[in-house]
Order: structure tokens, then C-alpha cells, then sequence
């Protein structure tokens, strides 16, 4: 597949190696072009798989999907640089949080994926967006044994499927997170566990296991018996 990467920050980084090292064709678009160019030397360096780098618009068109990794200030003009995205699989893992994790920076109005549908028209899938990039960059990420769950949220089936396999291309297991509405709940979930984490709890914790959550559902994430 062809992927395109808006951004060159760490995030950008251990995701675009991952798929880089599972086969797929990057292309890597920053608002300096030369930083994007770095960024894909190296890590073609890292991996000798095909990457190239240079400005957002020439990653956006180039990618089947498209994967959005900036800070949250930065969204409106990446996007606006990037060009037409409309019915694009776009991949948003942008956190609208700050310290001290009391509120979200979209407080008041839409998540951060809504505002992005509705602006650009793409195909939005949210993901990757509740752990650090240090995860991202683990090959594969297994804790205890178990492969991590990555929850998605989307309305378009296609787009999903498509990100499904990008999940997997990591050694991770996607969680049927619900509709793009629910992102909403994702993005503050996801300060709220950050939150723990820097006032040195384990959200871990928090969570018994699934016997105890009452009820047997059926598990998206796992193949039908």
C-alpha cells in the first residue's frame, strides 16, 4: 500500500518505520520539506524499504491512506497545506490534551476526527492515539504475553478495513471502537489515562478482567468461533 505521512515528529517516525519494515511505500510531507527528506533517509536507512520524503501536499496525494501525526496547533494549516482529501482514508491520532489534563483543548466544540471529517471530507479513522511513540516503535508491542489493542472509530467500512490491516502490520490487535461519534470519548479517555500516568498511577489498575465486566459479549477483535 501506499501510505502518506503528514508530519516528521516522533510519532511519524515509529509509525512510518513500522510500515516502511511490513512493505508498504512511504511518502513523508512536512511544512519544511528538508525535515521530511531527513526523516526518510533515515529510516530507509534503518530498514531499506521504499521511502521518500518532501512537502504535504506530494505526501498526501501519494498515500492510498493518509496518516495525520502533528501536534493539535498544528492541524488546520497541515491540512490546509495537504490539499484536497476528500473520500481519503485519513488516520488521525491527534490528542487535543495538555497538562493537567483537566480538560481537552476542543472543550466546548467537536473532537478533533469529527472537525476533520467535516472539514476535508475524508474518511476519517481514529487510532493510534493512546499510546506513547516509544509503543509505537516496539516490534511487535506485546505486554504480558498479549498482543496490544488498538481501538479505532469510523463510519466508512472500507476505511476501517484498510486500517484494520495497518494495525496488524504492527503486531497489534484493532478494537472496534464504535462510530466517528465515539471518538470523542477516545480522545478524553485517552487524557484522562495520560493524566494517571504523570501523577505516577497505573491506569492498568483500573481495569478487571473481562469475566468481570459483566455480560458476554461478542469480541470484534477476536475471529468468530
Amino acid at each position: 500500500m501506499r501510505i502518506g505521512v503528514l508530519g516528521a515528529g516522533a510519532m511519524a517516525d515509529a509509525l512510518a518505520t513500522q510500515w516502511v519494515r511490513a512493505g508498504h511505500e512511504v511518502r513523508i510531507g512536512a511544512r519544511t520539506p528538508a525535515k521530511a527528506v531527513a526523516l526518510a533517509e533515515r529510516i530507509g536507512a534503518a530498514t531499506g524499504g521504499a521511502v521518500t520524503g518532501g512537502g504535504l501536499r506530494e505526501a498526501a496525494e501519494f498515500g492510498e491512506a493518509v496518516l495525520l501525526a502533528v501536534w493539535y496547533e498544528g492541524v488546520q494549516d497541515v491540512l490546509r497545506a495537504a490539499g484536497p482529501l476528500a473520500g481519503r482514508v485519513l488516520v488521525d491520532c491527534v490528542n487535543p490534551m495538555e497538562p493537567p489534563f483537566e480538560r481537552l483543548k476542543t472543550a466546548g466544540g467537536p473532537s478533533v476526527a469529527r472537525w476533520i471529517a467535516d472539514a476535508t471530507g475524508a474518511r476519517v479513522v481514529k487510532a493510534f492515539s493512546m499510546c506513547h511513540e516509544s509503543v509505537w516503535r516496539m516490534t511487535p508491542p506485546t505486554f504480558g504475553g498479549r498482543p496490544l489493542g488498538v481501538p479505532l472509530c469510523g463510519d466508512d467500512a472500507d476505511a476501517l478495513t484498510v486500517v484494520r490491516a495497518l494495525v496488524a502490520d504492527l503486531g497489534c490487535v484493532p478494537l472496534d471502537g464504535g462510530s466517528l461519534e465515539r471518538a470523542g470519548l477516545l480522545e478524553a479517555a485517552t487524557a484522562f489515562v495520560v493524566g494517571l500516568w504523570v501523577a505516577g498511577e497505573d491506569p492498568a489498575t483500573m481495569l478487571p478482567p473481562p469475566e468481570y465486566a459483566g455480560g458476554d459479549p461478542r469480541r470484534t477483535s477476536e475471529p468468530a468461533g
